[in-house]
Order: structure tokens, then C-alpha cells, then sequence
């Protein structure tokens, strides 16, 4: 009996992990027959947990939905990384799932062994989560993306560009990409025939979805990421500017609080071409790098730098009354 539930184990295990399985590779992983697969399936359905099954020559069994959620078997790391998720969500880019994260977390903490409860406890007390500065995304529109990608089926959306313009389109969806504190989506655009990157706070997906695909070839995770950070540093600005930092490239890189493609010019000089919908903003964030820089080409950005410079001035000048500042009303 011992050996039966270890395997159960292990089988749920294998179920969990991906969504497909044939009923021979489920036999070749556990080293069993065929048939003990099929006892061993309809055991766990007996236990609750909604294995469905394929038939055919081909045929494998998936983990389906159910009435109710049944147990999940995680291994330590699994679950050390559920408590970090669950505490990052509590105050994350997410929106409606904060009360719920805090009831799951609580509930995780609780069955945790105390080898796992007292590094998930370090977490807990030692990480403050920052304040969410930028868009947040409802949690459903995160699942649905999401459950497109994995079921590979086109993804019908309306989409709100900067501009406010609305469009509709027609996808295949392939990631889901995090980057300080926004979410995008990669997508094969059917109507230009081309990839897009999509921010996904501006998503308002359509019912139903589309038909399933075959998936396209897909460069590394790694590549996909890179090219999202470069997208979204050419993304299309009311403003732009060419600035020379007088610092090295890594060091402005580390700094700019937006993804930017940064040119080395030397040891001590790099260029970049920042992006924004308002250039004071852009004046406080050259201001953050805490190196002198030169604005190249962008008077937008000269002349919000020079309001700044004006203020800074007048903060450190007592002698000039209120009443005479520039763009300050007298009182």
C-alpha cells in the first residue's frame, strides 16, 4: 500500500506539472504498465482530483477542472516560491486579488512544515513590498491572456493605444511579460502579419476567444524579454530627447527607472534617447542619475530642465520673495 501511494504521489506530481500526457510516457516516468496507469487514475478520481482522459491509439490523460479545488503536491521549493508569490501579490501590479493573496498566504503559512515555515517566516517579516507606481491589470484579464497562451487559441481583444485610440485585434498569444510594475503580452498580429508587444492594463479581451493554433517557432525567454525592454524603450512619446550623461553607460543603465538603450561614448560618457508624455517628468529623472549630462537635441526637455534648475535656484535664495517668483501667484 505504501508503494501504491508513493506512486499516486508521483503521478499527480507528473498531472500537475504539465498539461498533456500520453498513457505511455506517464508509464515509462513511473515504471509501470499501461494498465496500472489507468488503475492508478481512477484511484485519484476517487480521491477527487479530475483526471480527464483522451482516447485513441494516442490517447493520455490531463488534469481537468473540478467542482472544487483538490489538493496540490508541492516539493519545498514549490512552496517557498507559492509564499513569496502570494506576499508579492498582497501589494503588487494586480488589481482584486490583494484580500485574497493575504487568505491564501494564511493558509499556505499555516501547513508548512517548520523547515519551510521558518524561511517563508524571513521573507514575511524582512521584505516591505514598494508602493505600486505604475498601471494595474485586473487579475481576470491576466488569466485569460494567460490560459490563451498556454492553450494556444487566438486571443480577440480591444486595445487602447496612448493616444486613447481603440482598436480591435486579432492575436496569437505566446507570453505574458512583467516589467517594472507593467505587464505586456507577445503576439503574432494576424491582421499585420507581424510581432507585437501589447500592454496589458490596455487589453479588454472579447468572448469567446478565437480558434486554436499551431505555434510558431520562439526564440529563447531570454531573448523574448530583451526585446520587450527595447520595445517598450521605443515606445511612441508626445517627447523625445538625445541626452550625453557624463558617466559610464552600466552606470546611467542602473539608474533610469524605465528599460532605455544606453550607448557607450567612452570610459565617462554614454548617449541615450529618453522617452516621455511629459517632459518635466523627464527632468526629475535626469535629475535622479546624480550626473552632470548635456540635452543634445529636445527643447521640450530644455526648457522643462531649465523650470527646474529656476526652482532649485529659488530654493536655496531666501532673499527672493514669494511674490516675485515667476509662475508663483502673489498672495
Amino acid at each position: 500500500m505504501q508503494e501504491t501511494s508513493g506512486r499516486l504521489l508521483r503521478l499527480l506530481s507528473l498531472l500537475q506539472s504539465r498539461r498533456d500526457w500520453t498513457s505511455a510516457e506517464l508509464a515509462a516516468r513511473l515504471e509501470v504498465t499501461a494498465r496500472t496507469i489507468r488503475k492508478d487514475v481512477e484511484r485519484l478520481r476517487g480521491l477527487g482530483y479530475p483526471v480527464d482522459a483522451r482516447p485513441g491509439v494516442a490517447g493520455g490523460y490531463r488534469l481537468g477542472t473540478g467542482a472544487a479545488l483538490p489538493p496540490l503536491l508541492l516539493d519545498d521549493e514549490e512552496a517557498v516560491a507559492v509564499v513569496v508569490g502570494l506576499r508579492t501579490a498582497a501589494g503588487g501590479s494586480v488589481a482584486g486579488i490583494e484580500e485574497t493573496s493575504v487568505r491564501a498566504l494564511a493558509k499556505v503559512h499555516q501547513v508548512l512544515p517548520a523547515r519551510l515555515r521558518h524561511r517563508a517566516a524571513a521573507f514575511r517579516e524582512f521584505a516591505l513590498p514598494m508602493p505600486v507606481s505604475g498601471p494595474r491589470v485586473d487579475s481576470a484579464v491576466l488569466t485569460t491572456i494567460a490560459g490563451a497562451c498556454r492553450d494556444h487559441e487566438r486571443l480577440r481583444f480591444d486595445y487602447r493605444s496612448h493616444d486613447g485610440t481603440e482598436t480591435r485585434r486579432d492575436v496569437e498569444p505566446y507570453r505574458l511579460v512583467h516589467d517594472r510594475s507593467r505587464w505586456y503580452l507577445v503576439a503574432w498580429d494576424t491582421d499585420r502579419a507581424d510581432w507585437r508587444t501589447f500592454r496589458a492594463d490596455r487589453i479588454t479581451p472579447r468572448t469567446p476567444g478565437g480558434p486554436r493554433f499551431t505555434p510558431r517557432a520562439l526564440p529563447p525567454d531570454a531573448e523574448i524579454t530583451a526585446a520587450v525592454a527595447r520595445s517598450v524603450g521605443a515606445a511612441p512619446w508626445h517627447y523625445r530627447a538625445r541626452v550625453i550623461v557624463h558617466a559610464p553607460a552600466e552606470y546611467v543603465r542602473d539608474r533610469i527607472p524605465v528599460p532605455v538603450d544606453v550607448q557607450p561614448l567612452g570610459p565617462d560618457r554614454c548617449e541615450f534617447t529618453p522617452g516621455s508624455d511629459n517632459p518635466q517628468r523627464l527632468a526629475h529623472y535626469l535629475g535622479l542619475l546624480d550626473a552632470d549630462f548635456t540635452v543634445v537635441d529636445g527643447p521640450e526637455l530644455v526648457e522643462a530642465v531649465g523650470r527646474l534648475a529656476e526652482r532649485y535656484r529659488r530654493a536655496i535664495t531666501p532673499d527672493d520673495p514669494p511674490s516675485a517668483r515667476p509662475g508663483l501667484p502673489a498672495h
